[in-house]
């Protein structure tokens, strides 16, 4: 009889999850194609400006670009068409930024980029932040901790690109320790090579470092609070009595407690990688998602836009749908219907 109430509970997330998806899609849809301008008009319009070409027939040549970019007829015709395209074939329609090379080429060649960015930069912060959150929470009266607490308000509340262009200014252009663009030197081709691989960590350091200053401080923040809410309770009194040592009570007891919710906390993180730093990656010309969604934008390429808010969408609720999921293994009253 147990059973029952989890089937309905997992069941009433999975259809959620669906329907979100679709919602949001949809209106993503629609915003983009209420965006003003024509993407191939702007185009041979360029070509006409910087190049003094006229093109002979260009309204034909638009009609078939448009039916081959899958962006003729009405808005409803193609919502019916590209959500078919993507449904049964996942295709996502050639791409106008590299014709016609196809969306989603493009944005899994770009994906790997962002996750290993993102993904190290926001481990590392999430780590960094819950010690050091830890440590101020446990030791709150110590006079260092009200220095720290307020330089981690302050340092979260200045945006990521603001850290970059920062970072640029002082190390890249007025001390010369790391470059400014790039995911790697351009004289090198890619490859598992130890050249190679300190090209990749020398580049990506300021990009990496944006994001790690300001994430660090939502984290400390957070963890500190959590320290300081549980620093009272009867299992800390306990040990407290039992002679145990302090730094042991700290590291098995108090900060071990304040780790599940921000584990929570990690894992929606990790779903949000797609959207994090979308700037940082522009700002630093490196090969991820952001700077392909910022160009893709800038010429109104919808298929790319498209496929990767799709993609960004389709993350973040499947962290959220693996919580849900999650969720009944340690709380005994989703699984009694509580």
């Amino acid at each position: 009889m147990q059973s029952r109430p989890l089937l309905m509970y997992l069941l009433r997330r999975l259809a959620t999850y669906v329907l979100t998806i679709f919602g949001s899609f949809t209106v993503a849809f629609i915003f983009f194609r209420m965006m003003p301008g024509n993407p191939l008009g702007a185009l041979i319009t360029t070509m006409r400006q910087q190049y003094s070409y006229t093109i002979p027939d260009a309204d034909k040549m638009i009609e078939e670009y448009e039916r081959l970019l899958g962006i003729n007829g009405n808005w409803f015709e193609q919502y019916v068409r590209y959500v078919s395209n993507v449904v049964l074939r996942f295709d996502l329609g050639p791409s106008l930024t590299a014709f016609p090379t196809h969306a989603q080429v493009l944005i899994f060649q770009a994906l790997p980029w962002t996750i290993g960015l993102l993904g190290i930069s926001v481990i590392l912060a999430w780590f960094i932040g819950l010690v050091l959150g830890g440590i101020v929470g446990w030791r709150r009266n110590f006079p260092g901790s009200e220095l720290i607490t307020t330089l981690a308000i302050g340092f979260s509340q200045i945006p990521q690109y603001f850290v970059a262009l920062l970072l640029i200014f002082l190390f890249a252009y007025t001390l010369l320790w790391f470059p400014a663009r790039g995911a790697y030197p351009a004289t090198m081709q890619p490859g598992l090579t130890l050249t190679f691989l300190l090209g990749l960590l020398r580049h990506s350091f300021l990009p990496a470092l944006s994001i790690v200053v300001v994430s660090v401080s939502g984290w400390l923040i957070s963890t500190r609070s959590l320290m300081i809410s549980i620093l009272g309770e009867d299992y800390l009194l306990f040990a407290d009595a039992k002679g145990l040592r302090p730094g042991y009570i700290f590291s098995r007891y108090a900060l071990r407690n304040a780790l599940l919710p921000q584990l929570t906390g990690l894992a929606i993180s990790l779903g949000f990688i797609m959207n994090g730093a979308f700037l940082v990656e522009y700002i630093f010309t490196y090969p991820g998602i952001g700077t392909l969604f910022i160009n893709a934008i800038g010429i109104l390429d919808y298929n790319t836009v498209q496929g990767i808010v799709l993609i960004s969408i389709v993350a973040v609720l499947t962290a959220n749908l693996l919580l849900d999921l999650l969720l009944p293994l340690v709380d005994p009253r989703i699984r009694l219907g509580g």
